[in-house]
C-alpha cells in the first residue's frame, strides 16, 4: 500500500489522529527529519520543515506532504542563527494559523579527540544542538496551547558513551535531557507535553547501515542491527497524538537496546 493509500484509508476509517494540527520539524529535508515530517502528515497534520542545504530536497518532502492532502512548507533556516529560529516559528504559526507540535530534530555531529576539537566546532555544535532547541521551544511556547507537544531528538550517547571521541556531541545531546525535564515541569500546567527520544544507530545518509563503522555500531545494540527513520517517526507520532497525552518529561530510547 502506498503512502497516499494509507492516508486515504486512515481518513476513511477515522484514524487520522492529527487532523487540524500544525507541526514544525527542524532539519526535515532528509534522514530522521524527513521520516518524521512524512509520518506526521500521514497522521493528518500540516507540516512545515526547516532546512539549510538543498532546497530541492526540502521542496520534494514538502511536495510529498501536499500530495497527501496536507499543507507542506519547506523553509530555509540556519538553526545556529537565533533570529532565524524565532522568525521561522512566527512564520509557520502565521502561515498555518496555529502551531501544535514542535519536533527539534536538526543537529550536527562532530566527533574526535577532545584535544583536536577546534573552538569553531564547539560553538557550532552547541549552537545547533543546545541553543537552537531551547530557542525553538521558547518561541513555540508562545503559540502552543492545551495539547501542544515539544519533542526533541536526542541521542543514544546522551547517557551512555560506548566509544571515545564523543565528548562534544555527547555533552550537547545530554543537554536535551535537562531541557526536556525542565520544560515539562514548566509547561505542564498549560497542558503541553515535552519529551526527548534517544535514537540508536539509524540508517541515514550521514550514518549508513553499510558505512565503514556500521558493523561496530550495530554490535553495540542488543538487536545487532541498525534502525530506520520510520522507527523514530513512529515514536514521535505516538507522542504527538492523543495517545501520548500522559507522557511528559520522559526519555524514550529507540535504540535497539544500545542502552541495555
Amino acid at each position: 500500500m502506498t503512502t497516499s493509500e494509507t492516508v486515504a484509508t486512515a481518513a476513511v476509517n477515522g484514524f487520522a489522529k492529527l487532523d487540524g494540527k500544525a507541526a514544525l520539524v527542524t532539519g526535515g529535508s532528509r534522514g530522521i527529519g524527513e521520516a518524521v515530517a512524512l509520518r506526521l502528515a500521514e497522521d493528518g497534520a500540516d507540516v512545515a520543515l526547516t532546512y539549510q542545504g538543498s532546497a530541492e530536497r526540502a521542496e520534494a518532502v514538502a511536495a510529498k506532504i501536499t500530495a497527501m492532502g496536507r499543507r507542506g512548507w519547506a523553509v530555509r533556516a540556519d538553526s545556529a542563527d537565533p533570529q532565524a529560529v524565532r522568525d521561522v516559528v512566527e512564520a509557520v504559526a502565521e502561515r498555518f494559523g496555529r502551531l501544535d507540535i514542535l519536533v527539534n530534530n536538526a543537529g550536527v555531529g562532530v566527533l574526535g579527540p577532545i584535544g583536536e576539537l577546534a573552538l569553531d566546532d564547539v560553538d557550532r555544535v552547541l549552537e545547533v544542538n543546545v541553543r537552537a532547541p531551547f530557542l525553538f521551544a521558547q518561541a513555540a511556547s508562545a503559540h502552543l496551547t492545551e495539547g501542544g507537544r515539544i519533542i526533541t531528538i536526542g541521542s543514544c550517547i546522551a547517557k551512555r558513551v560506548a566509544f571515545p571521541g564523543a565528548s562534544l556531541y555527547g555533552a550537547s545531546k545530554a543537554a536535551t535531557i535537562g531541557l526536556t525535564k525542565a520544560l515539562a515541569r514548566e509547561l505542564g500546567p498549560r497542558g503541553i507535553t515535552v519529551n526527548v527520544i534517544h535514537p540508536g544507530p539509524i540508517d541515514t545518509e550521514m550514518n549508513p547501515a553499510d558505512g565503514p563503522s556500521a558493523e561496530f555500531q550495530a554490535g553495540l545494540t542488543a538487536l545487532g542491527r541498525y534502525g530506520s527513520g520510520a522507527d523514530i517517526a513512529a515514536t514521535v507520532a505516538h507522542l504527538a497524538g492523543e495517545d501520548g497525552r500522559y507522557i511528559s518529561g520522559a526519555e524514550i530510547a529507540v535504540d535497539g537496546g544500545f542502552a541495555s
